[in-house]
């Protein structure tokens, strides 16, 4: 059963000893992704005001961290009622502060559920590939419908429309609808991309949501960040399943003339001027290039190498920074944090300065009053990761940047850990009749939020039901032979390992 992680929240704040506090914006929390997500919003009446405002608030939390823009992410949101309503378009809004206010000024619109002339409004002027306002060519494009399963209409034909133009097709449903139409109008694996929860409990399947949109606009690009005049670092999305290697070569372009490629050393002819090789494991996802020219174009190659497959090889080109002195230099720009578990936590800091760092120092303790805790890290190191921690605890975390004349530059976070999530035990099931099976289990956990059920319905079909923290028992229906039942148990930021059999 997969463990949902939670996801860690963070505050961060700049010191400069030397000098005044600057602010910082970190890197985005999803800079992978290319394509256009419509979300189709069911507005009418049979929506509950309550109900709508959830799905919003659900849609505002959904799309917080991904990158918007003309080369990232873009997001249009068209409403169902009796007319169907474009509340914004792909080329509408390009930052996060823009969509969320625009997310939160959405009213709803009432009326008839027609989501057939919704859809026809969706193929026509927004997910149509080459009108004004409309879809990008040959990226991704994705309709996630948002409902409350009443009355959906006729929209068998208009869905395998979209889907045989290649619209990938995601449905969230907060209500008891139709399985079979819902079914067969989201894109293959149902399992995958159709979606039924409360509406109380909508944030539950955020991440899963999130997760399979950010599969369908995954972008295949080698992205080049915190560039200075030496230095730079690479990032990529990871695509040998820790097999094989990436060989990555980077070199200067000269002025005036072509980019190219070749072996090691100095390529006439090509543009090229003394270029380097280095080589990253199988599961790596970064690299950094260090002794850079200050205020030169640099053309970089990954290229994934392994026996299995042919790869595509990735390209980028960067220009470093001029060269600075060492007092107008900033040494340090960003902290972030990422892969939070119950015990320790990475914390990643840029830019990467070896020629101007000593060292990095890294201090934690538990808030409000936990005993100090300090970490002295290489001038050559840009991570690491910090253990030993408490769970479902909050950490302040300094890190700090020291140059050889005494000058220090400092940032601050608060990380999360994870709560313990305790698996479920003794999950029994007793026939009840020819289709129909009664689950007990025991629960009772700190910190449980409910149970969360799924089976299997026949030909790849699958339900779900969530159910409180003191029921510890039900009964489902129309279960067919051998068809594999499981229970998790729902905690405040993520889902526990659960049990399953075979009925």
């Amino acid at each position: 059963m997969e463990v949902h992680r939670a996801l860690t929240c963070v505050f961060i704040s700049v010191f400069l000893w030397t000098g005044d506090a600057q602010d910082s914006v970190p890197d985005s929390v999803l800079n992978c992704c290319e394509g256009d997500v419509l979300f189709l919003l069911d507005s009418s009446g049979s929506v509950a005001s309550y109900e709508f405002f959830r799905m919003v608030d659900f849609l505002k939390d959904l799309l917080l961290p991904f990158s918007l823009g003309p080369h990232q992410v873009r997001v249009g949101l068209l409403q169902v009622g009796t007319e169907p309503h474009l509340e914004f378009s792909f080329e509408t809004y390009s930052s996060q502060d823009g969509l969320q206010a625009a997310l939160g000024r959405t009213k709803q619109l009432k009326g008839d559920t027609n989501t057939v002339d919704a859809l026809l409004m969706a193929r026509n002027q927004v997910l149509k590939q080459g009108v004004p306002g409309g879809a990008r060519s040959d990226l991704p494009r994705v309709l996630v419908w948002l409902t409350d399963g009443v009355n959906p209409g006729e929209v068998q034909e208009p869905m395998a429309r979209l889907r045989e133009e290649g619209v990938a097709i995601l449905v969230v449903s907060t209500g008891h609808g139709n399985y079979q139409v819902l079914r067969e109008a989201v894109s293959p694996p149902a399992e995958e991309h159709l979606f039924f929860v409360d509406i109380d409990d909508i944030n539950i399947i955020s991440e899963e949501l999130r997760n399979a949109i950010i599969e369908i606009i995954r972008a295949e690009r080698l992205q080049v960040k915190s560039v200075t005049s030496t230095t730079a670092q690479l990032e990529w999305r990871p695509v040998l399943a820790g097999t094989g290697y990436y060989d990555i070569q980077f070199g200067p372009i000269q002025t005036g003339q072509t980019t190219g490629t070749g072996g090691s050393g100095t390529s006439p002819g090509t543009g090229l001027g003394p270029f380097q090789r280095i080589r990253r494991p199988g599961d790596a996802s970064s690299a950094n290039l260090f002794g850079l020219r200050p205020d030169t174009k640099y053309t970089v190659t990954l290229t994934p190498n392994t026996n299995l497959e042919s790869l595509n090889s990735l390209h980028a080109t960067f220009t470093t920074l001029p060269e600075m002195q060492p007092s107008e230099v900033e040494t340090l720009s960003t902290v972030t944090v990422s892969e939070s578990s119950t015990n320790s936590v990475r914390v990643s800091w840029s830019p990467l300065l070896p020629n101007l760092i000593q060292g990095y120092t890294l201090e934690y303790s538990a808030l409000p009053t936990g005993p100090l805790r300090v970490v002295s890290v290489s001038n050559r190191q840009t991570t690491t990761v910090l253990t030993g921690l408490q769970p479902d605890t909050q950490y302040l975390v300094t890190v700090s940047a020291r140059q050889a004349s005494g000058r220090e530059r400092a940032m601050t976070v608060k990380v999360c850990t994870q709560e313990v999530l305790p698996a479920l035990s003794d999950l029994q099931l007793t026939p009840v009749g020819s289709e129909s099976v009664q689950l007990r289990w025991k629960g009772r956990y700190d910190g449980l939020r409910g149970y969360w059920v799924t089976w299997e319905r026949g030909q790849s079909q699958r339900s779900t039901l969530y159910l409180p923290p003191n029921q510890l028992s039900t009964t489902l229906n129309h279960v067919p032979s051998n068809a594999r039942v499981c229970v998790s148990p729902v905690y405040r930021t993520a889902r526990g390992e659960g049990l399953c059999c075979t009925a």
